[in-house]
């Protein structure tokens, strides 16, 4: 496949615009408010969270993907989350895109609507209302305005989060770009996290879906930060169509193509989650290998990097391999841990810490030094097929429990 990586975001792919901007709904004055407009009408996916409370845009969301014939536009704000907030928070949801409809002459329908933020309070309409003629009359298809966009996003996260492709389907040039934020209550079967993805690629709704929902599965379903699922968890896919490819209808080369550079997107976006955890310094990474299964070895990853033991081990640059393989034992997951192989690895070298499951000679200070670098990799072979899987975390630090001690004040 011709992938090309790409400088960019939401507003890589042909006829999307964005902007963002700051309506006073955080207190500090920084952006608050992000909007993602399409020029034509767009194909709509989305998979949201697990969680059996679901904030007022979760619900809003589903509706829309679900029931509405096409979707133009996204309205974002960061700093209240609309969940737990009853009748009243999905009034602010209509009223949020009816305004924008309005603003931009397209039904409400056709307006998802998303918040990340303090949970339990209403949303502040007025501020919502001052924001929203600000960014329709700043939209644009610039680089800037998709880094605006992805800034305006941002609660607890210390870096905006974007990703984009340029790939070719049917001898016609594609586009896929995204945003997200994230960074503390993130785990498996999505976590606190928002993210949305843009393609000028024409393919079917149902196509979307499906492409949509499998590769959410070994992307943002694969990390965790400190084991907390949201009540906002939310990624929604648009495409409009307007690179002009033959209509993916069918399982066939340019779906595979569009599959895996999708897959591209939602890694790298998932990965800057993992990366930039509340408080963290360093990305963790636990691949297994040698599975009997996809599923045992999904399940054995998420464990590793779930285990706050762990997690304080590679904080503190301590090789501790049976935090590994006690997290891995009560996974839930059968393997037989006498024939575990396990290693460590960084940009400052690789090690083996266990051999068939017992402890290795390996020297102390070179896997400090493995493991004091801001991304380290795990890799355990259970030697029990040819399945593979990876999740990713972060190291469990002073600086969470700081972030989150005061978050609301």
């Amino acid at each position: 496949m011709d992938l090309q990586v790409i400088d960019g975001g939401v507003t890589a792919a042909k006829g999307f615009k964005a902007a963002g901007t700051a309506a006073g709904i955080k207190k500090n004055g920084q952006k608050d408010m992000a909007l993602i407009y399409s020029s034509s009408p767009c194909q709509a996916a989305g998979t949201f969270t697990t969680n059996i409370v679901k904030a007022a845009p979760v619900k809003w969301d589903q509706d829309i993907v679900s029931n509405s014939p096409n979707v133009q536009a996204v309205v974002c704000n960061s700093g209240v989350a609309n969940a737990c907030t009853g009748q009243e928070g999905m009034d602010a949801c209509r009223e949020t895109a009816r305004e924008a409809g309005r603003l931009l002459d397209i039904p409400e329908a056709a307006v998802l609507v998303a918040s990340t933020g303090v949970i339990g309070q209403q949303i502040p309409m007025e501020q919502i209302k001052q924001g929203l003629p600000v960014l329709a009359k700043d939209l644009s298809d610039s680089r800037g305005a998709a880094i605006q966009a992805a800034q305006a996003i941002m609660t607890t996260d210390t870096v905006k989060k974007e990703a984009a492709v340029r790939i070719t389907l049917g001898g016609r040039t594609v586009h896929i770009g995204g945003m997200c934020k994230g960074s503390g209550m993130i785990h498996p079967n999505m976590c606190t996290m928002l993210s949305f993805v843009t393609t000028d690629a024409c393919i079917s709704r149902e196509l979307l879906q499906k492409a949509l929902s499998q590769t959410v599965a070994d992307t943002y379903n694969m990390v965790s930060v400190d084991g907390d699922t949201s009540t906002n968890d939310t990624v929604l896919l648009l495409a409009n169509g307007a690179a002009g490819n033959p209509m993916i209808t069918e399982e066939g080369q340019d779906h595979q193509i569009f599959l895996e550079a999708l897959h591209y997107v939602n890694e790298a976006l998932a990965k800057s989650i993992a990366a930039d955890g509340e408080g963290c310094t360093a990305l963790l990474e636990a691949k297994i290998v040698g599975a009997a299964s996809k599923q045992q070895a999904a399940t054995l990853a998420r464990s590793i990097t779930s285990s706050n033991l762990t997690k304080a081990a590679v904080y503190g640059h301590d090789a501790n391999w049976g935090r590994i393989l006690c997290a891995m034992g009560y996974s839930g997951a059968d393997f037989d841990p006498e024939k575990v192989d396990l290693f460590i690895g960084s940009a400052a070298g690789n090690i083996q810490l266990m051999e068939s499951g017992t402890a290795t000679r390996y020297s102390e200070e070179e896997a400090t030094r493995i493991l004091s670098e801001d991304s380290v990799t795990i890799r355990a072979d259970i030697k029990m097929g040819q399945a593979e899987a990876t999740a990713w975390g972060c190291d469990l630090t002073h600086g969470y429990i700081n972030i989150n001690a005061d978050y609301r004040s």
